[in-house]
């Protein structure tokens, strides 16, 4: 497996000496000066006594000690939430039917994968989730199984194939499939055009829980960085680079339904996706075949292509 594949703690450790300043600029605050911040503080969590829903209430007294504890332990400036509003207001002008700002905003902060890890702890050998993304349609077009979901979009033909079943091994038939990626030119089919339906579809698993279809060999992109999030990106060094990877979500009338990526292996980007989606269970080998090598169901195909076996477990509906 390759190296940029090969150790999640290294990546992760890197950023742990960034920590350690914001409680020692709270100590520096004088005694009476820390009386008035928490009076203001406890006050704005006692304006929610009167809350009907518990969970509602437990919430929003959470995200404002969280709010206030941030301002007073990096001692944020008025321009600095000024700018902080501005950022917020931009990401809605730019948000519409096709583009979620606020989606990249979270995944970019990897408060999308946090809360999938919250929802979606381990359960015995079921398939791991990962992050939604922003450009999944409801209208995907269906195909019969072994067709080929890429409907003209450029790239590297891949042979995708597999089996679902439960977590006791029961195959699950008539299992829906949905899967969506972006094209060899980094992009998916709706930053073309809003009507526009190409490399995704649906299908569904035959009775022994089986699938396969034609795709495209993954291949890395930028997530849309033109807008506010991407200038924070830019503003912090980090790469607006997502790792490739093919989308699946499957449903089940007996199962949890499930979100989640495949990721090649050796891809450049690995670890350092943007929206930190990468899993190690999820990162498979595609493998590349030669121009001549016969296909599965006998396509003839003017050129390289690769094929993937991607195993799906799903959580039962009651688990």
């Amino acid at each position: 497996m390759s190296d940029i594949y090969s150790d999640t703690e290294t990546h992760l450790e890197s950023g742990s000496t960034l920590v350690g300043a914001h409680g020692r600029a709270l100590r520096e605050v004088s005694a009476e000066q820390q009386t008035v911040e928490q009076t203001l503080v406890d006050n704005v969590v006692m304006s929610f006594v009167s809350c009907e829903d518990p969970r509602l209430r437990e919430l929003m007294v959470s995200l404002v000690e969280h709010l206030h504890s941030f301002i007073r332990e990096t001692r944020l400036t008025e321009g600095e939430w000024a700018t902080a509003i501005d950022f917020l207001t931009r990401a809605g002008h730019i948000t519409d039917d096709v583009r979620q700002e606020f989606i990249l905003l979270s995944d970019t902060l990897g408060a999308s994968m946090q809360t999938i890890n919250v929802n979606n702890q381990a359960y015995a050998d079921a398939t791991e989730a990962t992050v939604f993304g922003p450009f999944f349609v409801e209208d995907a077009p269906g195909i019969e199984l072994g067709g080929d979901m890429s409907f003209g979009a450029p790239g590297e033909p891949c042979w995708v194939e597999g089996t679902v079943r439960d977590t006791d091994g029961k195959p699950l038939g008539g299992a829906r499939i949905e899967v969506w990626e972006a094209d060899d030119d980094g992009l998916y089919d709706v930053q073309y055009d809003a009507g526009k339906r190409a490399a995704r579809a649906h299908m569904f698993t035959e009775r022994d829980g089986s699938y396969r279809f034609w795709g495209l060999t993954p291949t890395p992109y930028p997530i849309p960085d033109d807008g506010p999030v991407g200038q924070m990106l830019a503003a912090v060094g980090r790469s607006p680079l997502r790792a490739a990877h093919l989308h699946f979500m499957v449903s089940h009338r007996s199962a949890r339904t499930l979100v989640t990526h495949i990721f090649p292996e050796g891809d450049p980007v690995g670890w350092k996706d943007s929206v930190f989606g990468v899993k190690k269970s999820l990162i498979k080998k595609f493998d590349r075949q030669r121009v001549g090598t016969p296909t599965p169901d006998g396509r003839a195909i003017d050129g390289t292509w690769s094929r993937v076996r991607f195993d799906i477990v799903l959580v039962p509906s009651d688990g």
